[in-house]
């Protein structure tokens, strides 16, 4: 947990450090082609960032955890009857948490990087951001959300053999 507060509080100061760069009014949207066809005022795009950065991440976090702590949770799990026995329930419930915290991390790392493009796409004039940068950064999330799909499901799809039930 401590290390999830430092992250966020690290990303926080990340984004209201390189927002000191940015005009009074800020580029905040952008078409297809990269031209900016948006804006907004610096405080209300920080405001917005810092909402999304800390705040997404932290809500995810957070409901999840009471979600996983509610004794009656209704946990949609391959296998969840043998998962969610009371004996197996309290390392199921570690390993989910575990990996959505993961998840969560790296959705602020992507939502840091979205941030750093804007921010340097307002330093060019007329303001442009780059279309190969968000399209990668859209590929590498994306990608990782498919792997971590996967990797949750593997890892409950299938009873370990030799136990018993």
């Amino acid at each position: 947990m401590l290390r999830f507060v430092l992250l966020i509080a690290g990303a926080a100061a990340f984004v209201w450090l390189t927002s000191l760069s940015l005009p009074d009014v800020v580029a905040s949207h952008f078409g297809a082609s990269g031209q900016a066809n948006g804006f907004m005022s610096r405080d209300a795009y920080v405001g917005l960032m810092l909402a999304c950065v800390a705040g997404l991440p932290t809500l995810l976090t957070v409901v999840s955890n009471l979600g996983l702590d509610a004794p009656k949770a209704r946990i949609n799990l391959p296998n969840r009857d043998y998962w969610l026995t009371p004996e197996r329930r309290g390392e199921t419930v570690s390993y989910v948490r575990a990996h959505l915290a993961r998840f969560a991390a790296v959705l602020v790392v992507f939502l840091c990087y979205v941030h750093w493009l804007v921010v340097r796409a307002n330093g060019a004039q007329p303001p442009h951001l780059s279309s190969s940068g968000i399209g990668v950064g859209l590929a590498a999330f994306g990608v990782y959300a498919i792997v971590w799909t996967r990797l949750l499901l593997r890892r409950f799809r299938n009873r370990p053999s030799g136990r018993s039930e």
